[in-house]
């Protein structure tokens, strides 16, 4: 019992560990960039052995994927499960969108959206990080079409929406204005995007399922 309760406590301190270098590292990737990760410094920042973070990640590209990986359960959580209990339709789509803005705008990740940041670092390059954050987006696109598909299975879409145009123009309108929130300090470019969104989802929608869409929010100051 002694030694699994050593063991136990070793593992837990290694989870610990794991989770306060993860909040970290998204904090930076997302304003620096992926490559602005390394074990030296991340150890140096927290207070933590050099020698023990290496234990963990055992190396700077295993440390990046790392990053990608729990920053995908942050998005999932904040954006996406949410939606568990909302049936399909154009209100299902609004409402992931606004859950994006908002976690876009209230800063979950220290520069915005994590995704929009590592992608425009990593879309020339190749090998395992730029797979992974590759692969983060085709699961956001698909997941955003088969949102639509599925509204229009539901009689909330018309029948001849093209579901992978529309998620690729609300998509667009959602990083848009994270793009320029960030760069230019403009927080009305959410407002902007919502409005944006509902014209599109209120032109695709059937007329019963049109009322779902409610109005977006007033512009912010």
């Amino acid at each position: 019992m002694t030694g699994s309760t050593k063991t136990d406590g070793r593992v837990e301190r290694g989870n610990q560990t794991r989770r306060l270098v993860l909040g970290r590292t998204m904090d930076i990737a997302s304003v620096e960039g992926l490559e602005g990760l390394s074990l030296g410094r991340i150890a140096t920042e927290l207070k933590l052995s050099k020698s023990g973070v290496f234990a963990l990640f055992g190396s700077k590209e295993e440390l990046q994927l790392a990053t990608v990986r729990a920053a995908t359960a942050v998005f999932a959580r904040q954006v996406v499960t949410p939606l568990a209990d909302l049936p399909p339709g154009p209100g299902r789509v609004w409402a992931l969108c606004r859950n994006w803005l908002a976690y876009s705008s209230e800063r979950v990740f220290q520069g915005g959206c994590f995704f929009y940041a590592v992608s425009a670092e990593y879309d020339a390059r190749t090998g395992p990080v730029h797979d992974a954050v590759a692969q983060a987006r085709r699961d956001w696109v698909a997941y955003v079409e088969r949102a639509v598909e599925e509204g229009r299975a539901a009689g909330g879409f018309v029948e001849d929406v093209d579901a992978p145009q529309l998620a690729f123009e609300i998509i667009a309108l959602m990083e848009s204005a994270n793009a320029q929130s960030v760069l230019l300090g403009d927080p009305s470019a959410y407002a902007r995007a919502e409005r944006g969104i509902a014209r599109r989802l209120r032109a695709e929608a059937t007329d019963r399922a049109r009322a779902e869409i409610d109005a977006p929010a007033a512009p912010k100051d």
